[in-house]
């Protein structure tokens, strides 16, 4: 059993180690733990490189007129694989501080023995890394000449064969995981039995990407309507546009589970904190619904009844949101353990002691949990960039909430376990004593 302080040593000290690579003249130290090849990583930068030449140049090459409504298409598309992909890769960075710092997330999690570690799971990365952009940057070559059918069948190829490896029946491509990802999926979907930690933690994630699903929604909705590489879908009101009704009912599902989710937990246990976690989860339905209404109702009604009430509930769901991650999920009440060092190290001096730590990690929830808001409100979505950096952002918040998170609930399995140790020897001495007596007797 690993002490409380230790832990908090070890994983400050990893911590530490992982925000050095950020800094300047630590790639050699980044090399090492990451056990990365250069030929690997030049080959990797010359591919980025020539992506990024053809889709400038095939970008360049469109009327200016067409230019901005084609990168807004193309951008719904593949923004959110692009998303996915970040996601995986920072999900990695996360289970590598983990092993290293001895904390057993797959006794956390409930793993099997054949779960994937960091490098497998940097593994899928790097593929998505590579395939994602690829396919992207073939969108944008063929349509840019010409190619408009065949510049329709990329993102449609994409999607289908995520969706076949995702769902693959047999023994290839880590098929245990990925059924695992879908097993807990389905009792997100379905709260019908007790929940486990993995499934609010998963279905905690799930609200940080509730773009992304409105997106693939859309994206979806234009591929069955055959709109790729079109730009009928332009039109706002209609099946596919901006306008869709569609649109504020994805956003608002992951936000519904968690809701469900804290219900069942209060069937289960009768604590009172998982309606106050409900009531959370349910200050994000007025954000997204009351945003929505602004296509549906008249300008002035608008402007003086529902943005009011808009701009409320976004504030009220955002401190109750930051409040709850401070105090409830990650417990940092008395600014202790997670940057605790016992030894010197190079960047222990930079971490260890530093009120700017904690201002970054609190104040950096705060800001990006309202600026999670833009990108949760319909009507503010039209800067197609902007919401891709706010998503990304949120995805960020979400990875620097995950150390905090899953070291809680480390830190918490440790003291109970070794609460029940210690109950169990004082039952053993009892009994010991008890039987002496009889003996003596």
């Amino acid at each position: 059993m690993v002490p409380s302080d230790e832990l908090s040593f070890h994983l400050s000290q990893r911590y530490a180690l992982l925000c050095s690579c950020f800094f300047p003249g630590s790639f050699h130290l980044c090399y090492q733990v990451c056990n990365l090849d250069y030929v690997q990583v030049l080959l990797f930068f010359v591919w980025g490189f020539s992506c990024c030449k053809i889709g400038w140049d095939s970008v360049m090459r469109m009327s200016v007129d067409l230019r901005d409504l084609f990168l807004y298409e193309a951008f719904l598309y593949y923004n959110p694989l692009l998303l996915m992909t970040m996601t995986v890769w920072l999900w990695g960075i996360n289970l590598w501080f983990f092993s290293q710092a001895s904390v057993n997330y797959a006794k956390i999690f409930d793993l099997d023995q054949n779960h994937l570690t960091h490098r497998e799971i940097w593994k899928c990365a790097t593929w998505m890394t590579i395939i994602v952009p690829t396919s992207m940057t073939a969108y944008l070559y063929l349509y840019s000449n010409g190619e408009v059918s065949l510049a329709a069948s990329q993102p449609v190829l994409l999607y289908c064969a995520v969706a076949m490896i995702l769902v693959f029946p047999f023994d290839i491509f880590y098929m245990s995981s990925r059924y695992y990802l879908l097993r807990t999926l389905w009792r997100i979907l379905l709260p019908l039995q007790a929940i486990s930690f993995s499934d609010f933690f998963l279905a905690d994630i799930l609200t940080s990407m509730a773009k992304v699903f409105s997106d693939l929604e859309r994206s979806v909705c234009r591929m069955l309507h055959r709109q790729v590489a079109t730009i009928a879908w332009f039109e706002a009101d209609s099946v596919c546009g901006s306008h869709s009704i569609a649109i504020p009912l994805v956003l608002v599902l992951p936000y519904l589970f968690r809701f469900f989710q804290c219900l069942r937990q209060y069937k289960d246990t009768r604590e009172k904190t998982t309606l106050l976690n409900a009531l959370k989860y349910s200050t994000a339905v007025p954000v997204i619904f009351l945003s929505a209404l602004k296509y549906h109702v008249f300008p002035d009604r608008w402007t003086n009844f529902y943005r009011p009430l808009w701009l409320l509930s976004s504030v009220l769901n955002s401190l109750y949101s930051f409040y709850w991650d401070v105090t409830r999920d990650w417990d940092l009440s008395g600014f202790t353990r997670i940057f605790k060092f016992s030894k010197p190290h190079l960047f222990s001096h930079m971490l260890y002691g530093r009120k700017w730590v904690y201002f970054w990690v609190i104040g950096s929830n705060l800001v990006l949990r309202c600026t999670w808001t833009y990108k949760l409100s319909a009507h503010l979505r039209h800067n197609y960039i902007t919401v891709f950096t706010i998503a990304a952002l949120e995805i960020f918040r979400r990875f620097q909430w995950i150390f905090f998170r899953v070291e809680n609930e480390w830190i918490k399995m440790n003291a109970k376990s070794n609460l029940q140790l210690t109950t169990n020897d004082i039952t053993n001495e009892e009994e010991k004593l008890l039987s002496s007596t009889e003996h003596n007797v």
